[in-house]
């Protein structure tokens, strides 16, 4: 790995962290799904696979450890790996913001059933539904954002990565 991948790792982690505490303030809307799969359109899933683990570590830095970082740390890489295997079949941000949104329709599953593990089934499964609209918001507003930024962000990023790495 080049000192330039280190440098763009950084970056990319950067970007994501601080376009989700930009949006923090609004219940279950950000950036982060549409950032991790343009990023993975343009890069490739090996850096960015290294973008979430730096991404989820510095979230745990900045709230703390609880039951929800062991989720991070493996529903990013799903949605990386996915998106990954989607690249040569998709190639409109219809295909990703559908993703986009199941992803945040499935999102409190997810925790609900590491959730489960900790505290019992009747725990996760109260977790689930005491979350369901904010799931609906979720995929629903990834789809909106996907739809509406994908196209213009991966054309901005694939001219600067032309431009970075050109040497």
């Amino acid at each position: 790995m080049k000192i330039r991948d280190i440098a763009l790792i950084g970056i990319l982690s950067g970007t994501i962290t601080a376009g989700k505490l930009a949006l923090s303030f609004i219940p279950n809307v950000e950036i982060v799904t549409l950032l991790f799969i343009v990023y993975t359109v343009v890069f490739g899933y090996k850096k960015v696979l290294l973008v979430s683990l730096v991404f989820t570590t510095t979230e745990v830095f900045i709230y703390g450890f609880s039951t929800w970082f062991l989720v991070y740390y493996v529903i990013w890489p799903i949605l990386i790996i996915i998106t990954e295997l989607m690249k040569k079949m998709v190639k409109s941000e219809y295909g990703y913001a559908t993703v986009g949104a199941i992803f945040g329709y499935t999102f409190g599953a997810f925790f609900a059933v590491v959730e489960s593990f900790f505290y019992g089934a009747a725990y996760g499964w109260a977790y689930w539904v005491r979350g369901i609209l904010f799931d609906l918001l979720h995929g629903t507003s990834n789809f909106i954002i996907i739809l509406v930024l994908f196209k213009p962000i991966v054309d901005i990023l694939n001219r600067l990565e032309k431009a970075y790495y050109k040497n």
